[in-house]
């Protein structure tokens, strides 16, 4: 086990370091690296490695040849900021820097390399990601004397074309317990997935249905017709000009 070198049965001072034979010529190491020696007198080793100047046991040229020969690490400037990790809200974004000259000889070692701060991602579409969708099964679509019309819920006028204007898949990540207090939305459970006709109101020149959300967000929903029944899904994607497979979902 290496450590502190002895001369003459007391700890290595001055004296002795010089007196030690070896060279560090060619041999300058980093850190600890017991394999970092050169051969010193009466058979023993001295170190040329950086650790050496703690343990008292570096060859007699150590400082001449690798202390004196040092390069520290110089790195380029920052680069630029990265895009927010989120579209919408809090994220965080990163920059980095390059190393020029890589450290030698026991020189200062780089800084980091790497930075990251927080962000809030402004993505034009945010607004679509604060919206909160309405949701029926399409059946609503065609009987208007659905008791819930009398209630008072208007459902979006139809468009005249005979599909809708998109359909979108989600992934339910929440469904609330209220949920169980209707057929169709006691179907409804956390990580199905849903398929949800947009038919818009072209008469309005509104052609985008209130709540699809951004793709790969979690948004927030709510079921129409069951007092209480909410919860949050993850859009996958968007289809223009689809059908939903059955059972579907229609946006209010």
């Amino acid at each position: 086990m290496r450590g502190p070198l002895l001369c003459g049965g007391w700890l290595l001072a001055a004296g002795c370091l010089v007196s030690a034979a070896g060279s560090c010529r060619q041999r300058c190491c980093l850190g600890r690296n017991n394999a970092c020696w050169a051969p010193a007198a009466r058979r023993a080793r001295c170190y040329c490695d950086s650790y050496c100047e703690r343990t008292g046991d570096c060859c007699q040229d150590y400082q001449a040849t690798c202390r004196r020969a040092a390069v520290g690490c110089v790195v380029g400037p920052w680069g630029p900021w990265g895009g927010c990790s989120s579209l919408c809200g809090v994220g965080s974004q990163a920059r980095s820097r390059q190393v020029t000259v890589p450290p030698r000889h026991g020189g200062e070692p780089c800084p980091d390399l790497k930075q990251r701060r927080g962000c809030r991602g402004e993505h034009p579409t945010c607004g679509t990601a604060k919206e909160v969708a309405k949701i029926l099964p399409n059946s609503f679509n065609w009987d208007f004397r659905d008791p819930w019309q009398r209630a008072g819920l208007l459902l979006e006028e139809l468009s005249s074309s005979p599909l809708p204007s998109y359909c979108g898949y989600f992934r339910l990540s929440q469904v609330g317990a209220a949920c169980r207090g209707q057929a169709w939305s006691r179907r409804l459970h956390r990580d199905k997935r849903v398929c949800v006709e947009c038919w818009g109101d072209t008469a309005h020149h509104r052609p985008h249905c209130a709540g699809h959300g951004l793709q790969g967000a979690r948004t927030f929903w709510v079921a129409a017709s069951v007092a209480g029944c909410q919860g949050s899904w993850v859009q996958e994607r968007l289809q223009e000009g689809c059908v939903c497979p059955p059972p579907a979902l229609i946006f209010v």
